[in-house]
């Protein structure tokens, strides 16, 4: 079915075809000599205007709608680089292209410091403009073309990887191939190909539940056997072994970070810092931060916490804060772990904590190893909520790796990182869990005493459909606490929520399309794990 339906979107997409009627400024002083270039860009449909002085061009981009401006360099009276400078003014975002004579490199710095769109050297080819042409005003049809047609030839592989059954390491591959996907879709604002990559990913997460549910309990019961890296031996696996003394190591935990939302501020980091590695690792159930962080910083699940620590524990329904001893358990992992170092940890959840991390990062780099947590993103995803300004910024995924980009870039974060820059260090980034946008509601019926996280659910009297759920009875073999003898879990899979039935409706609109955690996708358990050195 799911073929047939992808098989009519593939077959509606025109064939690209180039832009017509768009309007070209040509400004020369000698534009006589250029009537056959005018005449055969006339005949490939573009709108000529011609001026053979700068002050005629910028009067005509005052009167009319321009959306390509040719401008020779050298002309008498107003100079190109000066028409170019207040035809800017008038049109900030008016491409325009420069033609010259004159190579020089101090001619070109400054008509690019002008923002041109291109330059090209006289005498001029037909074949030269046109490209030019397509380039400017086509670019974006041309890559949404060349996007649709790539992603189409691994439409068909990917089907055939989730149907030959994957393991652990085969599916964090594919959800950073369909991200990789999501965002190339992203760049060429093709709707079309967008709606199919949604059922994809869609079909991909239903599966990778399937897959979750039939090896969790074996993954954390049997660890020899192809467990992946998960929430309580991230730091043993994949930070510890790069600790040394010669080089402070800061792991930056940044709460709540999904692996599309790493990729989006990528490119920011990769202008000063190379990086080395970029993996993952399986976040633990309930993907919530009581849950999953304690479990990363003890370096134990959360049962064995309980154990070990019956004081620092505490269970959804007791009174208190649930993750105000990591430092502790992190101390005590780094003595289990055999490591003799110093190290710091930092929790940031305003800004005026990060503005005193920025000032005190250069006291870090006397320790081996440092923490940071960081809790903006989990705090955007539960004000989104809530706030309907906020729901109506972030409606999808789209815009809410926009708004994460935003935040990320203005930052005290992002100016710690750039401080780093400067040093010699090793940067870890990851996160404790992810999130996913939800849709379908499933119905549950609890007592009181029942959790009100709506991916995950624990209770003594839980009443739900089984096969709407992955449902955990006996608590200790997922290696949770358990709270009453008759203690259950059950998790939501892919992108449903729980709600009750009580004022059914009303909790549906509220939380539909919100961004929530706890649950089983690959949004919430694959994690990033990136490792960074400064350039």
């Amino acid at each position: 079915m799911m073929e047939a339906t992808v098989t009519t979107k593939f077959a509606g997409k025109s064939n690209y075809t180039m832009s017509s009627l768009a309007t070209i400024l040509w400004c020369d002083d000698e534009i006589e000599l250029l009537k056959p270039h005018l005449l055969f860009l006339s005949e490939k449909g573009y709108n000529i205007i011609e001026a053979s002085n700068g002050v005629d061009a910028i009067e005509k981009c005052k009167d009319q709608i321009i959306d390509v401006v040719f401008l020779d360099e050298q002309m008498p009276g107003l100079s190109g680089l000066e028409t170019l400078s207040r035809i800017k003014a008038l049109h900030p975002a008016l491409p325009i292209v420069m033609i010259t004579k004159n190579e020089e490199e101090n001619l070109m710095e400054q008509a690019i410091g002008s923002q041109i769109s291109d330059y090209l050297i006289k005498p001029v080819k037909s074949n030269q403009i046109l490209l030019t042409l397509k380039k400017i005003l086509d670019s974006r049809q041309l890559i949404s073309s060349k996007t649709t047609s790539d992603y189409q030839k691994e439409f068909q592989q990917i089907m055939m990887q989730m149907s030959n059954g994957l393991n652990q390491q085969e599916w964090g591959d594919l959800y950073r191939k369909l991200i990789y996907w999501e965002l190339e879709l992203d760049k060429s604002k093709s709707n079309d190909m967008r709606d199919v990559l949604n059922m994809q990913k869609s079909e991909a997460n239903s599966e990778f539940c399937k897959f979750v549910s039939k090896n969790y309990i074996n993954w954390l019961n049997k660890p020899d056997e192809n467990a992946p890296t998960l929430s309580h031996t991230l730091m043993r696996e994949k930070v510890l072994p790069f600790i040394n003394d010669e080089t402070p190591t800061f792991f930056i935990l940044i709460d709540n970070l999904r692996f599309d939302q790493w990729k989006i501020i990528q490119p920011l980091l990769s202008e000063n810092f190379r990086v080395n590695t970029e993996d993952f690792y399986y976040s633990i159930l309930p993907t919530s931060t009581q849950y999953s962080r304690n479990a990363i910083f003890a370096g134990m699940t959360p049962l064995d916490i309980e154990k070990k620590f019956p004081n620092y524990w505490l269970n959804d329904e007791d009174e208190g804060g649930k993750n105000l001893h990591e430092q502790d358990f992190l101390g005590d992992l780094i003595v289990r772990s055999k490591k003799d170092i110093k190290f710091s940890y930092t929790k940031i959840t305003n800004s005026i904590d990060g503005q005193k991390m920025v000032d005190n990062i250069h006291n870090m780099l006397q320790n081996p190893f440092n923490v940071i947590v960081y809790n903006f993103v989990d705090l955007l995803s539960h004000a989104r909520t809530e706030m309907q300004v906020l729901k109506e910024l972030a409606n999808d995924e789209t815009s809410y790796r926009s708004i994460t980009l935003s935040w990320f870039e203005h930052s005290p974060l992002y100016q710690a990182l750039m401080k780093l820059a400067e040093k010699k260090v090793n940067i870890i980034i990851s996160t404790d869990h992810g999130s996913i946008r939800v849709k379908e509601p499933v119905k549950v019926i609890g007592d009181r005493e029942t959790t009100t996280n709506l991916r995950y659910k624990h209770g003594r009297n839980l009443n739900y459909n089984p096969r709407e759920v992955f449902e955990v009875r006996n608590p200790l073999e997922a290696k949770l606490p358990k709270p009453h003898v008759s203690s259950a879990f059950i998790f939501a899979k892919a992108d449903t929520f729980f709600v009750y039935p009580n004022n059914y409706n009303y909790h549906v609109n509220h939380f539909r399309n919100t961004f929530q955690h706890g649950g089983l996708s690959m949004e919430e358990m694959i994690c990033p794990v990136v490792r960074l050195t400064s350039k």
